[in-house]
């Protein structure tokens, strides 16, 4: 309440003691008024503080609402605001009210829409719901003033005062509260409008956060001040940790694809009115720290700059796209490869096969039936080895094209394909022993035999091929409950750990002097992997443990 210099108030009285009765009554209505406008002042005042200082909404109306009910020695109030997105009306907050006697006002808030100019007509509905309220929930409240709360032409809310005993609300009322209201139905927007900006900031955090690609921002002196969880999984840096170091102490280009990088560009005044976005790629070198230990210390990155002006034309901040390249880099070089090799590789059979049909055909030799018997031997294996290269296109082609399929058979018996492997291979190597290594109770299953032989055709001379100096090559096999298990343990070089990502990839070779002089396409591997994933299996491989060789495995369902 408001409080009064003491000499003030005594100056007061006496001059109320020196008055007649008329200007005695009519001194002590001004007084009165005055002293409510001064409370009001104060009210609002002390309200205008909290909108500015940005109290949470919920106490910011109680707030108002305690001093209306206050202001017009009400017992009680209630203010609800309306839901857009639900066309119903919820309680946002209560003065006088006990929290569980709230519901019961319910029927004061429906089918009783605001009306401006109307509001007299609903006043005696008002009081007679009220009644009946304030009966059941045995409290003594007998009248109700209802203010609207607008902002600009809707109704965003309604305050309910209510007063009790022989209390009666002044005829301006309304007026003298109007400002109470106006004050809410702006704490009510500005709540509002600051929930739309979080909201939308949130769910352009969470897009930014979740996207698939990195994405970076720079402010104008090149500091980070975003960095999403897909370009930490990228580059290896924290968000925590990247965030407020220079662009370039965390974007460290070991090579540079494109003619420049971000510094050099802005050296060279990019970006220039109009001008199109920075790309920049190259070879970007990943950390080593305690959190993160990459598979591959160097990947390719594709970043692109955009820059964000003011209406100056000044820049003030920098969007960075990022996008790993590495596995398109990786494919672009094995394509060239395979391209290379698929050359080489169709080369081969067909001039062996034309040397030798050419020399057969000489009109001035005469051959024996064992040169020519000799002679067409070879070019009928080159021409298999024409038919097994260009089929194994066609299978990668198919995969690709989603159309690779099985035949399936029961009972194949994948002791006895591998039995049959090792001796079509023992007959070709003389370097090389074959060993078998299944348990006597090793089960047959269900699968498309013709490619299961070709699983085995290729894991076998693959350990051949990278075995060049002899050795024990072990085929094993193991019988579980629900699956069965085959591996291929050779003697050979083993595989870099530089290279074991992409050991199954199309097209992908050994990077080595052996593979560059082993024939081959790359395509080995991939097909198999596509096979043993089609019947529903799994394959692996590992280094063998004393360092020589590798062993591939493959895991196959027994139903």
């Amino acid at each position: 309440m408001v409080c009064y210099n003491h000499t003030v108030s005594a100056n007061k009285h006496n001059v109320a003691r020196s008055l007649t009765a008329p200007q005695h009554v009519w001194f002590h209505m001004a007084r009165a008024l005055l002293d409510i406008r001064v409370l009001q002042r104060e009210y609002l005042l002390a309200i205008t503080r909290a909108l500015t200082a940005e109290l949470d909404l919920h106490d910011l109306l109680r707030l108002i609402l305690q001093a209306a009910v206050q202001l017009v020695s009400g017992r009680a109030g209630m203010i609800v605001l309306s839901e857009p997105s639900r066309e119903s009306l919820r309680v946002a907050a209560v003065y006088g009210i006990p929290p569980h006697l709230v519901d019961h006002f319910a029927p004061l808030m429906e089918g009783l829409p605001y009306r401006e100019g109307h509001e007299h007509e609903v006043i005696p509905e008002l009081s007679r719901r009220l009644s009946e309220i304030a009966h059941k929930a045995d409290l003594g409240l007998t009248k109700v003033l209802r203010l609207p709360m607008i902002s600009g032409r809707d109704v965003i809310g309604l305050i309910y005062l209510f007063q009790s005993g022989n209390y009666v609300f002044v005829e301006d009322a309304a007026n003298l509260l109007q400002s109470f209201a106006e004050q809410a139905a702006i704490a009510v927007r500005n709540a509002r409008l600051y929930q739309q900006t979080q909201t939308e900031k949130q769910r352009l955090n969470a897009i930014l956060e979740q996207s698939a690609d990195g994405v970076m921002i720079l402010n104008a002196a090149l500091r980070i001040t975003v960095f999403n969880k897909a370009l930490s999984e990228m580059t290896g840096w924290l968000a925590s940790e990247a965030i407020g170091r220079q662009h370039d102490e965390v974007i460290r280009w070991q090579t540079l694809r494109t003619g420049s990088d971000l510094a050099q560009a802005l050296a060279d005044d990019w970006p220039l009115p109009g001008a199109a976005h920075l790309y920049v790629e190259g070879e970007f070198a990943r950390p080593h720290n305690a959190y993160y230990q990459p598979v591959q210390d160097r990947i390719n990155l594709g970043i692109t700059y955009a820059p964000l002006m003011d209406v100056n034309g000044r820049m003030t901040d920098i969007i960075a796209n990022v996008r790993d390249l590495t596995r398109y880099r990786e494919e672009e070089a094995l394509q060239k490869t395979f391209i290379s090799v698929v050359s080489h590789e169709l080369k081969t059979p067909v001039s062996i096969i034309k040397g030798y049909a050419s020399t057969l055909r000489r009109q001035d030799a005469h051959w024996s039936p064992e040169i020519l018997h000799e002679s067409l031997a070879v070019i009928e294996e080159e021409a298999d080895n024409l038919t097994g290269l260009i089929d194994n296109l066609l299978e990668a082609s198919r995969l690709q094209a989603g159309t690779f399929s099985l035949e399936i058979h029961e009972e194949v018996n994948l002791e006895k394909i591998a039995a049959e492997t090792t001796r079509k291979f023992n007959a070709q190597s003389s370097k090389h022993q074959f060993k078998l290594a299944f348990p006597p109770d090793y089960p047959t299953i269900n699968g498309d035999e013709r490619r299961l032989r070709q699983v085995l055709n290729n894991l076998v001379s693959n350990a051949i091929k990278y075995s060049p100096d002899g050795g024990t090559i072990t085929l094993r096999g193991e019988a579980h409950t629900d699956h069965i298990m085959l591996s291929v343990t050779d003697e050979g070089i083993g595989i870099p750990k530089h290279e074991q990502h992409r050991i199954f990839q199309k097209f992908s070779r050994l990077d080595n002097a052996l593979s560059r002089k082993t024939e081959g396409t790359g395509l080995g591997l991939y097909l198999t992997k596509a096979i043993i994933e089609a019947h529903h299996g799994r394959i692996w491989f590992s280094n063998n443990p004393d360092g020589h060789g590798t062993t591939f495995t493959f895991s196959l369902p027994r139903h």
